[in-house]
């Protein structure tokens, strides 16, 4: 109503078609003109459609990737609203970016994938979430079990029963029908219908309109329906194969039923003696872990973990978050940002770098397996105190067996890193047989006590960047004077504040 026009993008015809048709409805009162662009519309009708986009007579528009062709032109566009905000690839969503500079965007999605959640949840994107259900909404009865005929047969005639209707999902066009004879077997009085991709609008439509109309007892479908699609009466859903699906997709498809008041369900079968991979029974027992509304927000965050963020300001849908971990990833984009901007990168004054030679990891013998390394090397890194590091030992050792020179070295390296960062150095590197600590600040008592405790090897520099070294000893370890050096600097620290010593 202020002028602008509105872009509203689905990622099927069906869902394009759904959301014309209810916009059609929630503004026939006011003097707003909507157009659909899809494969449902005519080459006259979509025609129409773009000259009145950029003539300005078209108010909203609603489309598919049809939207993002070079020959949609907009007039004065305020908005673009993008559904199901998951099922678009990045390279689709860049496109958005460059066609629409300036533009309000808005991405709706029950299940976001890991990259737009992890712009959300780091502030580069505004996130709101919807967690109350619509009233009188009943979670969905879930189920996952071997693909059984009798058990299904008997959910099929209980939904029918009750006057509702059924999805039966087979996500194989080549056998559809085969599989729509069998169910037909299953449940002779009913009236079955078939939906898949493939199909023209001439004959999806009629269809979709039976199903919506009550005129059809069971659709045997694809994925189609995955996106939003809204039958309130179909309350009982059955997927073969839901072992081949991902995670969110099993979380989206079951979104399609127990859209009413009434109490619906969700059959997840798969193959009869048939040995499920690890993954596969991870995603099952997730779907029937998530069963309570707003779940798709926790399985968007178990995705997250699992696949990480990706590179979040290119194309690339896996990038380095695993490697480095996702605090030290956001802090490097951070600082990539910064330093785009022309602006000073802002230093961390609670960490230190450390640079020694030593060997500091996890073997690949010592855990085999790459999630328990990327636990253990996060849970090293969350070391705070020396009685963390104890910690964190006695339970690679009570998991793993005594650990090797490596893996202690790491927890070493990671508890000097706490305890430098305390007394105010924030660098520290080895070079041949001197290590060299940069400070913010050093102060003459320091350097004093320092001289004394360690018999005149300490050298110190007072000038921009403050500094201290040291040389090893042949016989001295990196780490162990390292940590001499750091205690002996808490010790200066505690008695010139005058409070008692600390313990590292």
């Amino acid at each position: 109503m202020g002028g602008k026009q509105c872009a509203i993008l689905a990622p099927t015809t069906l869902l394009a078609w759904q959301h014309y048709n209810t916009i059609l409805s929630r503004m026939e009162a006011f003097p707003v003109h909507a157009e659909l662009l899809s494969r449902f519309r005519t080459p006259k009708q979509q025609k129409e459609a773009l000259r009145g986009l950029q003539a300005g007579s078209v108010d909203i528009v609603v489309g598919t990737h049809r939207l993002l062709s070079k020959d949609v032109r907009f007039h004065d566009l305020g908005l673009v609203i993008i559904d199901e905000e998951q099922r678009f690839g990045v390279r689709h969503k860049e496109k958005l970016k460059q066609n629409f500079i300036g533009v309000d965007m808005l991405t709706l999605s029950a299940t976001p994938i890991p990259r737009t959640l992890s712009m959300a949840m780091s502030g580069i994107r505004d996130m709101s979430t919807i967690e109350e259900p619509p009233f009188e909404r009943q979670p969905v009865e879930t189920f996952v079990l071997e693909y059984n005929e009798v058990i299904l047969a008997e959910a099929i005639r209980k939904e029918l029963a009750r006057g509702g209707q059924v999805y039966y999902l087979h996500n194989r066009v080549d056998n559809i029908e085969a599989t729509a004879a069998r169910v037909q077997q299953m449940a002779p009085s009913a009236r079955v219908g078939i939906a898949h991709g493939k199909m023209t609008e001439e004959e999806l439509n009629p269809v979709w309109q039976k199903l919506l109309n009550g005129e059809l007892d069971i659709l045997v479908c694809t994925t189609l329906i995955e996106t939003g699609i809204d039958v309130r009466n179909c309350n009982t859903l059955i997927i073969e194969d839901a072992d081949r699906m991902g995670l969110a997709q099993l979380y989206q498809l079951r979104g399609r039923v127990g859209r009413s008041g009434r109490k619906a369900y969700a059959y997840f079968t798969f193959r009869r003696d048939k040995t499920l991979s690890d993954i596969a029974q991870k995603r099952l027992s997730a779907i029937r872990e998530f069963t309570a509304f707003g779940s798709g927000f926790r399985i968007a965050m178990r995705d997250l973990q699992i696949r990480g963020a990706g590179n979040l300001l290119g194309h690339s849908q896996h990038g380095h978050m695993e490697a480095v971990g996702y605090d030290l990833y956001m802090k490097m984009l951070n600082q990539a940002i910064a330093q785009a901007r022309g602006e000073p990168v802002q230093r961390d004054k609670s960490e230190c770098l450390v640079d020694l030679q030593v060997d500091a990891y996890i073997p690949e013998r010592y855990i085999p397996d790459g999630p328990g390394r990327i636990e253990a090397y996060r849970r090293i890194a969350a070391i705070q105190n020396a009685a963390d590091a104890a910690d964190v030992l006695d339970e690679l050792i009570d998991r793993y067996g005594d650990p090797p020179a490596s893996v202690s070295d790491l927890v070493n390296v990671s508890l000097v890193r706490v305890q430098a960062a305390q007394v105010g150095v924030y660098e520290v590197t080895q070079k041949k047989d001197l290590l060299t600590l940069s400070l913010e600040k050093l102060e003459l008592p320091m350097i004093r006590g320092l001289l004394t405790a360690f018999n005149g090897r300490v050298t110190a520099g007072a000038g921009a960047k403050p500094y201290l070294s040291v040389k090893l000893r042949p016989d001295e370890k990196p780490l162990d004077l390292l940590s001499q050096l750091l205690q002996a600097m808490a010790d200066i620290q505690d008695k010139n504040t005058g409070s008692a010593p600390q313990n590292a």
